[in-house]
Order: C-alpha cells, then sequence, then structure tokens
C-alpha cells in the first residue's frame, strides 16, 4: 500500500481507501453484519486506513458496521462519514446548524466513537455553499471535540470552487474517473492551492469501468443502476457517472482493445486516476471482499506508460467528453 496526505488534515491516508455504500452486500439485498465485517476487516488486512461512510448508507447500518470494526481494531483507522442526506425534503431550507449537529450526534452514538475524524457535507443543494452559519457550525463542533475536520462532498466542479473558500474545509470528496475528467482542469489547481485534500469517488463509474458488464448485464429493483439512470432518486452523475449505458459499453470496448487479455479494468481505471498527484485517495465500493482485493490489485501492475494514458484519454475525448464534460 502507498499513502498519501490528505490536505490540511495531515493525516497520512492509503491511496485506496473503502467506501461503505454497499457493505453489508449488494444494492437493494438485505444488510449482512458478516459480510461487512469480513469486507472492512480484508480492507483494514491489506493496508486500508480510510473509510469512508454516511448516515444514510443502509439506514445507519454501514456506520454502525464501520465503527464496530475500527474499535475492534489496533490500527488507527481514519473515518469519515456524511451528513445532510436525511433532511426530507432534501432542499436548502433543511439545513439548519441543529439539525446538522444532531446527525453528527447521531453519527458518534452509531459509530461509537470519541470524534469523527472527518464529517462532510454530503452532497447539499448548491445555495447551502452560500450560507456561512452552515460551516460556522463545525467549527464549534470541532471545539466541542466531537468532529476533528469538516469536507464536503460535491456535485459539480463549482460546488467545490465555492466550498473551498471556507476556511475550515480541508477536503472536498468528487466524482473522478476516466469517464469524468472535468474536476482535473481547473478544481486540482485551486485545491492545490489550498492545500485540500481530493478524495476521488465513483471511481470505477459504478462499475461501468470494471470492463464486467455487458448489454445483457441486469440490475436488481433496488439497485441504483437500474432505478436512477435517469437521476430519478437523486443527481443522475452518481449513476454510471452520468453515461448513457449502451454508449458507455461502447468506451469500455475501446478500453478493452488497449488491453488485450485484461478480464478486470478495474485496477487500471484505478491507476489511471493514481496517476494524479492531486489525488490524495480513491474510494472505491466493494459488496464483497474479493472487489476489495480486486481494487488493490493495482498496486500489482506496471505503471501505466504516457502512451497508455493518452491513448486512454483518446477514448474519452471520442465517446465521452461531449456527453458530460459541461454537466457537472
Amino acid at each position: 500500500m502507498n499513502y498519501r496526505k490528505l490536505g490540511k488534515t495531515n493525516f497520512n491516508i492509503s491511496e485506496i481507501a473503502l467506501g461503505t455504500w454497499q457493505v453489508g452486500g449488494k444494492w437493494g439485498s438485505p444488510f449482512n453484519d458478516k459480510t461487512a465485517d469480513e469486507l472492512i476487516n480484508t480492507a483494514i488486512d491489506n493496508g486500508v486506513n480510510f473509510i469512508d461512510t454516511a448516515d444514510v448508507y443502509e439506514n445507519g447500518l454501514s456506520e454502525t458496521a464501520v465503527g464496530r470494526v475500527v474499535r475492534s481494531r489496533s490500527k488507527r483507522i481514519y473515518v469519515a462519514t456524511k451528513c445532510g442526506r436525511f433532511i426530507n425534503p432534501h432542499i436548502n431550507e433543511g439545513y439548519q446548524p441543529k439539525v446538522l449537529q444532531k446527525f453528527v450526534e447521531d453519527s458518534l452514538k452509531r459509530t461509537g466513537l470519541e470524534t469523527l475524524d472527518l464529517i462532510q457535507l454530503h452532497c447539499p443543494p448548491t445555495e447551502v455553499y452560500y450560507r456561512p452559519e452552515i460551516f460556522e457550525l463545525f467549527d464549534r463542533l470541532k471545539e466541542q471535540g466531537k468532529i476533528q475536520n469538516l469536507g464536503v462532498s460535491v456535485e459539480k466542479v463549482e460546488e467545490g470552487l465555492k466550498a473551498i473558500e471556507y476556511s475550515n474545509v480541508t477536503t472536498v470528496q468528487i466524482i473522478f474517473n476516466l469517464f469524468r475528467q472535468r474536476p482535473s482542469e481547473l478544481f486540482f489547481k485551486e485545491a492545490q492551492k489550498k492545500n485540500i485534500g481530493i478524495i476521488a469517488r465513483v471511481p470505477l463509474a459504478s462499475g461501468l469501468l470494471t470492463g464486467l458488464f455487458d448489454a445483457k448485464t441486469t440490475f436488481g429493483a433496488q439497485d441504483h443502476r437500474n432505478f436512477n439512470r435517469n437521476g430519478a432518486a437523486f443527481d443522475k452523475g452518481e449513476t454510471f457517472s452520468g453515461i448513457d449505458y449502451e454508449l458507455g459499453l461502447k468506451a469500455v470496448e475501446a478500453l478493452k482493445a488497449l488491453f488485450p487479455g485484461v478480464l478486470n479494468l478495474a485496477p487500471i481505471a484505478l491507476q489511471w486516476i493514481l496517476s494524479f498527484n492531486e489525488i490524495s485517495c480513491i474510494i472505491p465500493g466493494a459488496s464483497k471482499a474479493s472487489h476489495v482485493e480486486s481494487n488493490l490489485s493495482v498496486f500489482d501492475l506496471p505503471k501505466l506508460t504516457p502512451e497508455k494514458i493518452a491513448a486512454m484519454n483518446a477514448i474519452y475525448e471520442k465517446y465521452i467528453k461531449s456527453e458530460v464534460h459541461q454537466l457537472w
């Protein structure tokens, strides 16, 4: 495992971390504590020391599992969680300091931790980024010892740029992968100027970049890759990075041609992200321990050559850029 600095937090964290949206099993299936514990322990055993969760993941069960495992381990594991998505309807007016403070306190109870290493606003409405009183709350929570750092998880580059104007924002979690390249143009430079940690999420475009899907692949009724392709439940950029599924498959076929004989493209897709020094870590999800091992096999590969990276970028330019580049 390799480690990088997480911006102003000064945490030294694993390049490949663990996202826990589906840590208790596949999306839509009942939460399995045994699966969750095995998966999180596998990650930690292989050098992962940064785990990202959220209060809404499996209605709190993900946070509970993360806290349970982290407390049982002697290694220093950094826990990041998120708050805000329990607000219903999810609108600007619902974001109030008292409401968010209660969410933080609930997360502390569920995880059983004394303090949260990183609390992130969870893709709030854009208007929230223009309300200083929301960001000031987290200074008070830090003084009280309930949190160590504040970050944000954003949908759009512009939200990230606005968020880092607040001096207490230490990290930005943003969708970044071979099929979502816009953050690297301006946002990375501005974040680096302010020593902001950048956490890359949806790194495999909801599994599309594994190369394991085809036109016949089906997804369960409760799987967002089925019900959210057009943004019915939340921002469609969270599902296949906002790319039309069939178009994505065409781009993946071109990617496969670049790497003949490679059955699982996930480690290559992750390596492409790690080629950007501005990235602090990547948080691929996993619904079983073998997914964790697959993601960590990125370190077994020879580094991508500049020629391969250029060829990968050409696939983005040809198939994807005109569809999504301007949207997020």
